[in-house]
């Protein structure tokens, strides 16, 4: 209990910074706008966001900033200027461009209508947005497109894209007003840790103004992801989410430079095709619309901790309960040995359940997710129940033939079977982890609280209680194998800085040891 209290004590700890990340006494210079909630996602035409709700939105934000950027104008965010003007809000009007002409040339109508509109609200027009990123237009092309807008506006034009691509492109610079730079540290080919993700900021910005003399050099995009996974010695969470933001924003005053925040609100949408990190990169939540960061409000990783702890404590409570009540019933006395095995599993669940819980609302999106992770977070809760059970018992883990083989090879206990079924969930998702950070990693997040608690009862269990003489099970081998080889390729790939695929890795390594010392 004591190290339980211990360790979400620690993990509680709030941070307080110099300046809030967001505070109506001095407010923002500019920040990213998408209005989609709920349902709405901007990957489907018929998608209509309403003036209420765009209204509704641009009210909060008149309080927090002076200035939106918008990244298109379909799908009722033509009716963005006209709303930011009663609001009082200035507006960087974007044009998306991809690889639909017809659609490009809709967008592009509909900017230089809105520009002449309101030529008081729309102070500059960003025609396409990473489209060189992407692949789908040539700089040759942008640049001719670009200055036919430029011809029938009066406003400012600009590009924006990741920095890099500015400087492979620089013949661009010609035909913009300014230079409009995308800096994400957190997204770098070698990601910068939070500390250092403001400084970083500020020399790639005097790096780009080098090359680029007499032009001015806007930071379109520059902001930190609150939940997600780990990039080498990135973390996503929500203090350095703050942190991030609260030293660019100082900077900024200080060095008398533009910038524009990544972004007001979490795109859930996102999640969809760029995993959980894509939906988490706003200063406002998507479902209330609320401020992470009120100001003077400390900001934690881990607000709920006391609720968190007090769960974790009664699980470890349960577990302890669990041994206690199966080593009454057995005339077996239970060594010290299995006592030790009991109480390192409790405390690993009391500890690691509320990261586990956390991890599973803002990871799961859609139904599959949420079964998914669901069922990984029940087994990881359920395991050391079993384990104690079985420790005390002396009762081998089951073999996967002894839950699902045919008659005669079947367990006859009711406790072996759901013990079985436990670790059969436990192996089949966490194989599905593995095999997708091997072949797609990019955007799958590390189950590593869940798979320790699921993991090490498991592991105390064969290693105190022996399977009896028998073959190595086929099906156990091959997934020991894959666990095996997917921790070694992801620990290399992933980079010795990134915690949580250590972690990850090494609750890999233990499933392949448990399960290969399986017999059948």
């Amino acid at each position: 209990m004591g190290a339980i209290a211990a360790v979400w004590w620690w993990l509680g700890i709030p941070v307080h910074l110099v300046r809030a990340p967001l505070d109506p006494d001095d407010k923002v210079q500019c920040i990213s706008y998408a209005p989609f909630r709920n349902n709405q996602t901007s990957l489907e035409p018929a998608t209509k966001v309403s003036r209420e709700q765009i209204a509704e939105d641009l009210a909060d934000l008149a309080k927090i900033s002076n200035c939106i950027r918008t990244y298109a104008n379909d799908l009722g965010l033509d009716q963005i200027p006209e709303l930011a003007a009663k609001a009082g809000l200035k507006v960087i009007q974007g044009i998306f461009l991809d690889r639909d002409r017809p659609k490009n040339a809709t967008q592009v109508a509909t900017a230089i209508r809105l520009a002449k509109e309101y030529p008081d609200t729309i102070i500059a027009l960003v025609v396409g947005n990473e489209v060189l990123l992407r692949k789908e237009m040539s700089a040759s092309d942008l640049g001719t497109l670009i200055r036919s807008i430029k011809a029938q506006v009066t406003v400012p034009v600009t590009y924006a894209d990741v920095w890099e691509f500015w400087l492979s492109n620089r013949e661009l610079a010609d035909a913009v007003d300014f230079i409009t730079i995308h800096i994400l540290p957190y997204w770098e080919n070698i990601p910068i840790p939070a500390e250092r993700a403001a400084a970083h900021a500020d020399k790639i910005r005097q790096e780009v103004a080098a090359v680029f003399p007499g032009k001015e050099i806007f930071i379109g995009e520059v902001g930190w992801p609150s939940q997600g996974r780990m990039r080498e010695s990135s973390l996503a969470s929500p203090v350095n989410q703050a942190r991030v933001v609260s030293e660019v924003l100082d900077l900024a005053k200080r060095e008398h430079f533009r910038v524009n925040l990544f972004e007001a609100y979490d795109e859930s949408w996102k999640r969809e095709i760029e995993g959980t990190i894509g939906g988490y990169w706003g200063l406002f939540d998507s479902e209330q619309r609320k401020p992470k960061y009120p100001p003077g409000v400390p900001i934690s990783n881990f607000p709920r901790w006391k609720l968190q702890m007090g769960a974790g404590m009664a699980l470890a409570i349960l577990v302890f309960a669990t041994a206690w009540l199966t080593s009454r019933r057995k005339p077996r006395e239970a060594s010290l040995a299995s006592w030790i095995a009991v109480g390192l599993s409790a405390t690993t669940a009391g500890i690691l359940f509320g990261v586990a819980a956390q991890k599973m609302a803002y990871e799961s999106y859609g139904a599959g997710g949420w079964l998914l992770w669901g069922a990984l977070l029940a087994a990881a809760t359920a395991s050391p129940l079993f384990g104690a059970n079985a420790l005390m018992s002396g009762r081998a883990a089951p073999s996967f033939l002894e839950v699902l083989g045919p008659k005669g090879y079947q367990t006859e206990s009711v406790l072996a079977t759901m013990h079985g079924l436990d670790w059969i969930v436990t192996i089949v998702i966490g194989t599905a982890t593995a095999i997708g950070l091997v072949f797609d990693p990019r955007f799958i997040d590390f189950p590593y609280a869940a798979l320790s608690m699921a993991a090490l009862p498991f592991a105390a269990v064969t290693l105190l209680n022996p399977p009896g003489k028998g073959i190595r099970p086929m099906a156990e081998s091959i997934f020991a194998g894959i666990f095996f080889a997917a921790a070694i390729y992801t620990g290399l790939n992933e980079g010795p800085a990134n915690w949580q695929a250590l972690w990850t890795c090494a609750a890999f390594m233990l499933l392949a040891l448990t399960l290969w010392r399986a017999r059948a």
